[in-house]
C-alpha cells in the first residue's frame, strides 16, 4: 500500500478497481495455483498490479512480480507445472513466469484487456482471450466497436511469438449473430483439443469452435431466468454467464450462469442441459480433483458449491470469503494446516 499512496496515478488506478470490476470491493486476490510441490501458492493480485508466491506454512511472500500497466488478472500453469503466464489486463500483455523463482520468462502482446489464458496440453503453446473493456456503459450492439479489440492470440509459450490471431467477429458475423459479442469469456478445449467451447459476453449460452475448419460449428443458447431484465448495463463486468469447464472425459460441460443465479451440467454430444442448479450469482465453474464435480463460485452467498457431473445436482456447499471470483484445484502437504495467524 506504500507503493500505492505515494504515486498518484497507483492510487488512482487502485481506487478505479474497486469501484469498477471490483464491485466496490478491492481486488487482492484474482487468480492462484500451487506450485508443483504443493510448498507454495501463486497469486494474481489485481488491486497491487502484481504476481506473488505465499509459502503455505508461513505466509511469508516468496517471490513477488510487478506485471507491466495497472491491474494483474487471470492466470494458466504450464502441463508441466513450471511456467505461470498471467495477464496484464491494461498493459494488453501476458509475462511467463518461473513458478519457482518468479523470474520472468518472457511475454507476448495481446488484444485489449488480456483475460483467461490456456496453456495446450502439450504446453507448446498458449491461448489468450482479450474481452476489451467491460467495465464502461456502451453495452448496445450499435457500440460494440467502443469495447477495443477483442481476439484470441495463440502464442508459442517458449519462444513467445505470436503464432495465429483469432476474432471471433467474422466467425460470428458468418452465423447470422453480428448482435452478439465478440469477446471470448471463459473457454475450455476438447481432451483432443480440436474444439474449443467458449463464452461471450452479453450472452445466455456458449459457443463450439472447430479449431482446423476455424468456424463456430455449434451455438447452446441457455434458459433465462424470470425477472431477470435484459438490459446489458446491469450483467456483471458484461457478463450474463460467466464460467464454462469440461469434464475430464469431454461428456460434460458446467456452466454457470451468472445473471440468471443458476449453475447448469450439459451434455456435450446432444447440448441437453440438466436441471438448473439454483446458486447466487456464479462467476466461475472448475473440476474437482477427482473429475467427478464441478465446483462453482456463488459469489452472492460467499460460497462455493459442488454439482454432480453425473446428476447434475448439487451436492454440498461450502462458506468462504468475501465475493468468491476464481476457484482452482490446489496441493498442499499432507499436514498442512495453514500459517499461524500474525
Amino acid at each position: 500500500m506504500a507503493e500505492i499512496n505515494a504515486d498518484p496515478i497507483r492510487w488512482i488506478a487502485y481506487m478505479t478497481i474497486r469501484n469498477s470490476v471490483g464491485e466496490g470491493h478491492d481486488q487482492y486476490v484474482d487468480d492462484m495455483y500451487s506450485t508443483p510441490d504443493g510448498s507454495s501458492m501463486v497469486v494474481s493480485r489485481p488491486s497491487f498490479a502484481d504476481v506473488v508466491s505465499i509459502n503455505v506454512r508461513t505466509g511469508a511472500i516468496n517471490w513477488r512480480f510487478p506485471v507491466s500497466g495497472y491491474r494483474s488478472d487471470h492466470m494458466a500453469v504450464s502441463p508441466d507445472g513450471k511456467r505461470v503466464a498471467v495477464s496484464a489486463s491494461t498493459g494488453n500483455t501476458v509475462h511467463v513466469l518461473d513458478i519457482v523463482t518468479g523470474k520472468q520468462l518472457g511475454s507476448f502482446k495481446t488484444g485489449d484487456k488480456p483475460h483467461e489464458n490456456i496453456f495446450t496440453k502439450d504446453g507448446k503453446y498458449i491461448w489468450n482471450m482479450a474481452i476489451g473493456d467491460v467495465n464502461t456503459q456502451s453495452d448496445a450492439p450499435w457500440l460494440d466497436w467502443t469495447k477495443g479489440d477483442r481476439k484470441i492470440t495463440v502464442a508459442d509459450a517458449n519462444t513467445f511469438q505470436q503464432v495465429k490471431v483469432i476474432d471471433m467477429r467474422a466467425r460470428l458475423d458468418a452465423i447470422g449473430l453480428s448482435d452478439y459479442s465478440d469477446a471470448v469469456r471463459p473457454a475450455a478445449f476438447s481432451p483432443d483439443e480440436t474444439k474449443l467451447y467458449f463464452q461471450v459476453s452479453f450472452f445466455n449460452g456458449f459457443f463450439e469452435y472447430d479449431i482446423a475448419t476455424d468456424k463456430i460449428t455449434r451455438t447452446k443458447t441457455l434458459p433465462k431466468s424470470p425477472g431477470v431484465s435484459d438490459d446489458r448495463t446491469t450483467f456483471v463486468n458484461d457478463s450474463r454467464h460467466h464460467g464454462l469447464t469440461m469434464k475430464p472425459d469431454g461428456t460434460k460441460l458446467c456452466i454457470a450462469g451468472t445473471m440468471d443465479d443458476y449453475a447448469v451440467v450439459v451434455d456435450r454430444a446432444t447440448f441437453q442441459e440438466g436441471p438448473l442448479v439454483p446458486v447466487s450469482k456464479p462467476y466461475w465453474s472448475t473440476v474437482s480433483g477427482d473429475g467427478k464435480s464441478c465446483v462453482v463460485s456463488e459469489s452472492g452467498a460467499d460460497q462455493v458449491t459442488a454439482i454432480d457431473f453425473a446428476t447434475g445436482k448439487k451436492t454440498v456447499s461450502v462458506a468462504v470469503g468475501d465475493h468468491p471470483q476464481r476457484v482452482r484445484v490446489a496441493q498442499v502437504p499432507a499436514d498442512w494446516t495453514g500459517p499461524s495467524a500474525n
